[in-house]
């Protein structure tokens, strides 16, 4: 069977063809390490039931279910992390909000990090990875992203610190004042109102709680961060945030309204402003 001509007849107007295309390359690739361990075969070489894996994985995403949560893998900073339904998918503009942070610091320094809604645990785990000193903590209001991500951290040999906590009722979190480093957060910035903009792979399928906020109040978690970050960030200390493009200027007013200082937005790969980076004097 010819799986690269079946994907493009079965995926035909529901996806590009070149994503089509990545889609096949994605697919026997994984196929072909589960069976085997050895480099990519192409799919004529792969086994009947390796083939079958492919076709069924095609009809998940049918369904426009994410390739990501039909594998239940994928990579973030050059890891490898679980992903499920539970936690949302890591987005290549979160890498760089990470690449960010780790460019800014020796990376022997012993850092406290504190990120907030952690999900898969894709950014705590990756800075870890690259501040081997440093103190991480985790925390996500969700008991079922806090179990994935204590697996990714066992998956890539990290010691994390997890918190089942709530930002917007759990005030300090148990963290003392002036005790951290870097606070780093990609919180729920999606309103209600844009799901009729949302694709189904994303809408259908990725968890609710991680992207969506009150219709009056989308930059709820911002300002609630903000203000934890102000009681508990050191002098000198760093507040990381990714945001959606269309809230710059209201995120800038945010943090210039909780005295933060050499407010700095970043643009991503895509030329959007998707980040913004805060100093506490």
């Amino acid at each position: 069977m010819d799986i690269h001509r079946e994907a493009h007849r079965q995926l035909a107007g529901m996806y590009p063809e070149r994503e089509i295309d990545s889609f096949v390359r994605i697919l026997v690739k994984s196929a072909s390490a589960m069976r085997c361990a050895l480099p990519m075969q192409c799919a004529s070489q792969l086994p009947p039931d390796a083939q079958q894996q492919i076709l069924t994985a095609i009809c998940e995403l049918k369904k426009y279910r994410p390739i990501q949560y039909i594998l239940g893998e994928t990579k973030f900073y050059g890891l490898p992390f679980e992903v499920c339904p539970d936690v949302l998918i890591p987005r290549p503009e979160t890498e760089e909000l990470v690449d960010w942070i780790v460019r800014g610091y020796d990376k022997s320094a012993p850092l406290s990090i504190v990120d907030i809604g952690t999900g898969s645990g894709c950014i705590a785990i990756s800075l870890k990875t690259n501040f081997n000193r440093a103190n991480v903590w985790a925390i996500d209001i969700s008991e079922p992203a806090l179990t994935v991500a204590r697996r990714n951290a066992e998956k890539n040999g990290t010691v994390i610190n997890f918190l089942l906590k709530d930002v917007l009722n759990d005030g300090m979190m148990g963290f003392e004042r002036s005790s951290i480093d870097v606070i780093v957060s990609n919180p729920p910035y999606v309103t209600p109102s844009e799901k009729s903009y949302m694709l189904p792979n994303v809408l259908d399928y990725e968890p609710h709680c991680a992207l969506f906020t009150p219709e009056n109040d989308p930059l709820i978690y911002y300002k609630c961060i903000a203000s934890f970050g102000k009681k508990c960030l050191k002098v000198g200390g760093k507040i990381f945030f990714e945001i959606n493009e269309a809230y710059l200027d209201k995120m800038a007013e945010v943090l210039n309204e909780h005295g933060y200082s050499k407010i700095t937005p970043r643009k991503d790969i895509n030329d959007k402003w998707r980040m913004i980076l805060g100093y506490k004097d």
